[in-house]
């Protein structure tokens, strides 16, 4: 009986996600549903739909995905296997040592800025010059814009970026979907010794970065550090070569996140990178529904200023040592989480859902942990000063339907990622 009606349930969720393609073609032409969160206000979000013949491009290396990116036209790019960013025109693989300016060594940095030594001052010299040229190197071959009325499209389930940003800047009216997103990796991390109690090793890139962009929906894409995750340690602290996997920044406005899949990673998606009210007040609208986030350490998201509807989003937490938090709460940060369900593993306490970063408030109904009600605020109160209030002034309107909590585990499952076609 329960077999027969876990069988129907699957059935009615395949229905009602929509007709499923035998290949992903199909998805260049569609655009965003009319009700479907943030990136629906206003104009919609219709990407490179419209595109001409002329302006539909198939592409399988770094080089044809620039030249596609560069129409100024509507377009629609179809990406086929791998795009490796560290790659020269030719499409050879570049390295690290072919980025290093003449001055840099990472022998010659540790012994350099050693906090033993140096203490515990921002690095500065010819040193750490040559190591922010050496980035910029990099930074050349591996940040791809994007430009206005663009469809991205990943066909079959193996598309992937490698090693590489997307960055939509001051561009509008871009779609992303069915896309992999691996291991975006900086050669040349800094080191900040000011960065928490005993510093911190910070690097550059993200996997897909929106800066001041508008109207953006990224679906149906996942997102991880590729498994380039071991990483010597230095000063006491993980040489880390990942920044976050999604950053919503500089005054970026009117984005639906949906259906992802956002895995193995620490840091992992940013809405507003300052607490100074400069261009964001009033912006970062995003919504986020139906997004599979699995063993991600913080920023699920961490807000700043805008108003984020997160609904239906499936969080597998399965560890206490890797896991500080998923929500935060900063300044100005308008959170309405509605219906999402965590998955966790022994020790992991609802108190540390939330995290306050200079925020007030958070609303936050129809939390299932395991399959147990939780009041997220509550739990974060009782454990944590300040309190959190639960008005966050705004009640969310742009949603086709926010399922029951007990149904987001299946549905998520069954839907978020790659290679599903809805």
């Amino acid at each position: 009986m329960l077999v027969k009606l876990l069988s129907t349930v699957t059935a009615v969720m395949l229905l009602s996600a929509g007709q499923a393609s035998a290949d992903s073609g199909h998805l260049g032409r569609q655009t965003l549903g009319a009700r479907d969160g943030w990136a629906a206000a206003t104009t919609g979000t219709t990407g490179g739909s419209p595109a001409t013949r002329d302006h539909v491009y198939t592409v399988d290396n770094r080089a044809e995905l620039v030249a596609a990116l560069a129409d100024t036209e509507s377009k629609i790019v179809y990406v086929r296997g791998t795009i490796e960013g560290n790659t020269d025109d030719l499409d050879r693989p570049l390295g690290c040592d072919q980025y290093a300016d003449p001055g840099y060594s990472l022998a010659a940095y540790l012994a350099q800025y050693d906090p033993a030594t140096w203490g515990r001052t921002d690095p500065a010299g010819p040193l750490e010059e040559a190591r922010a040229r050496s980035q910029a190197n990099q930074a050349k071959r591996v940040v791809v814009p994007v430009k206005s009325n663009t469809t991205i499209v990943g066909l079959g389930d193996d598309a992937t970026m490698l090693g590489l940003t997307l960055r939509v800047s001051g561009a509008d009216n871009v779609i992303i979907r069915n896309l992999r997103f691996e291991d975006a990796y900086d050669c040349f991390p800094q080191w900040d010794p000011t960065d928490g109690d005993t510093g911190n090793w910070n690097s550059e890139y993200d996997n897909l970065v929106l800066t001041g962009a508008t109207h953006v929906w990224v679906d149906g894409c996942e997102f991880s550090d590729g498994g380039n995750t071991s990483q010597p340690v230095y000063f006491g602290r993980k040489y880390e070569v990942h920044d976050g996997l999604l950053d919503v920044v500089n005054g970026s406005d009117l984005v639906t996140l949906s259906y992802n899949n956002f895995h193995d990673h620490d840091k992992s998606i940013l809405i507003g990178n300052t607490d100074r009210p400069t261009y964001d007040v009033g912006k970062l609208r995003v919504t986020m529904h139906h997004n599979l986030f699995e063993n991600l350490g913080s920023r699920v998201p961490r807000v700043r200023y805008g108003q984020v509807h997160v609904y239906n989003n499936l969080y597998v937490v399965p560890f206490t040592n890797s896991y500080e938090y998923s929500w935060g709460i900063g300044i100005e940060s308008k959170i309405y989480a509605e219906n999402n369900f965590f998955q966790v593993g022994r020790g992991v306490m609802p108190g540390t859902f939330a995290k306050w970063w200079k925020g007030t408030a958070l609303h936050a109904t129809g939390t299932l942990m395991n399959w147990r009600p939780v009041d997220v605020v509550a739990e974060h109160n009782a454990v944590y000063d300040p309190d959190l209030g639960v008005d966050v002034g705004w009640t969310p309107t742009l949603a086709p339907r926010v399922y029951p909590t007990a149904l987001v585990p299946l549905r998520v499952r069954v839907h978020a990622g790659v290679g599903r076609n809805r």
